[in-house]
């Protein structure tokens, strides 16, 4: 079983249920398609300036266990959602790494580098034609909400199925947990993605020497 008083202490949505944002819609995504993207800019991560490095090694590490929980949830559900210790191990681990380290790298982004690229984007044109442009910004920060949505829900429904004495709700429960788990992954693999090889090439693009360097200075704040 899921050791619920050690994840209970990492539940990624306890700094959220105030904002409502365990109202969750989802839209199926084919991360394949997605992954396409049509001219994107080209810059390779060497010659990004410091700050951009940080947030693609802070990714890298990020993948290291997105990967490992993605397949201890392949695993559980080839086990008919018997949790042994490994897989308890890396869930546990997974929603630590949503609450300590990804939520503050995502609010890193967005307090010192997605306001300033904003401005940006927008005076360069790139954004959506219509009465509200939309720009990469708006899209990540949706991103950003959704990772909360989807860990919060599939923590709360690992744990609740726990509790389920009935056999059949417990395995609906099961799959339904497993299901949002993996959008979840699957949404964390396409954003950063979409963040490496879209949007940090942008801030490249538009940002100067000294917007990076006081960038870089903020960055330690966080």
């Amino acid at each position: 079983m899921i050791d619920l008083k050690k994840l209970a202490k990492n539940d990624p949505v306890k700094r959220n249920v105030d904002k409502g944002l365990e109202q969750v819609e989802h839209t199926p995504m084919d991360p394949p398609a997605a992954y396409e993207q049509p001219g994107k800019l080209k810059v390779s991560f060497e010659n990004m300036d410091q700050p951009l490095r940080t947030f693609v090694d802070e990714h890298a590490q990020a993948l290291l266990t997105i990967d490992a929980f993605e397949k201890a949830l392949v695993q559980f559900k080839a086990n008919g959602y018997k949790v042994d210790h490994q897989i308890n191990e890396i869930f546990s681990a997974f929603f630590k790494f949503l609450d300590e380290e990804l939520l503050p790298h995502n609010d890193k982004e967005e307090k010192v580098l997605f306001p300033v690229l904003q401005k940006k984007l927008l005076e360069a044109g790139e954004h959506s034609v219509g009465e509200k442009p939309i720009t990469a910004i708006d899209i990540m920060e949706d991103d950003h909400v959704k990772f909360i949505q989807l860990g919060a829900l599939s923590f709360n429904l690992l744990g609740l199925a726990t509790r389920l004495k009935d056999e059949g709700s417990r395995t609906f429960v099961l799959d339904t947990a497993y299901e949002n788990a993996r959008e979840l992954v699957e949404l964390l693999k396409l954003h950063i993605y979409r963040e490496d090889y879209t949007l940090f090439p942008l801030a490249q693009k538009y940002l100067s020497k000294e917007e990076f360097e006081a960038i870089e200075i903020e960055m330690r704040k966080h």
